[in-house]
């Protein structure tokens, strides 16, 4: 798998964590326990960093940028879904992103909160916890995400990185 250091700033990844070979980790990027990343998500932490929690995944395409005084946090038993942009934002514990959205500086996605699928966070969006984003831009429905839910498609993709990790070999 391609992880580099970029002059002094050297990617941290817990040895439980699943990395797939065919992501890109670079720079000041820290993968907690038993958290996954996924072929083809670009995690660069090249101004300040970024921070995978533990039991959180960042599926296929995502991207993980951060910007000189704006690190990308992602807290635990998050789901960042397929073909995701984070930047400069906090997502808060037990969140979902959805496939295709993008989030932007200065966002907070609160604990147990969603954002759909190709919706977009503008810059300085508070997203309470238990909330839905949908839309473009995202409009706050609150009280409407299912967290037991989230929790569940968090723990599939804890087993899945334990699948990969154990089964996973290149054949050609």
């Amino acid at each position: 798998m391609p992880i580099y250091a970029l002059g002094d700033l050297e990617p941290q990844i817990d040895p439980t964590a699943y990395v797939h070979p065919d992501a890109v980790i670079i720079g000041d990027v820290r993968v907690g326990p038993e958290a996954s990343v996924w072929p083809g998500a670009v995690l660069r932490g090249d101004e300040s960093h970024i921070a995978i929690g533990a039991r959180t995944s960042i599926q296929d395409g995502s991207v993980l940028h951060c910007t000189h005084d704006l690190p990308t946090v992602v807290g635990e038993g998050c789901v960042v879904g397929h073909i995701v942009h984070l930047e400069g934002c906090t997502v808060a514990d037990g969140a979902l992103v959805g496939n295709g959205a993008v989030v932007l500086h200065r966002v907070v996605v609160g604990e147990g909160a969603l954002v759909g699928s190709n919706a977009v966070v503008p810059n300085d969006v508070v997203i309470p916890p238990g909330a839905m984003a949908l839309g473009v831009p995202a409009k706050i429905h609150e009280g409407r995400s299912h967290p037991g839910i989230i929790a569940l498609t968090a723990e599939v993709y804890v087993a899945r990185g334990h699948r990969y990790r154990k089964h996973l070999r290149r054949i050609d």
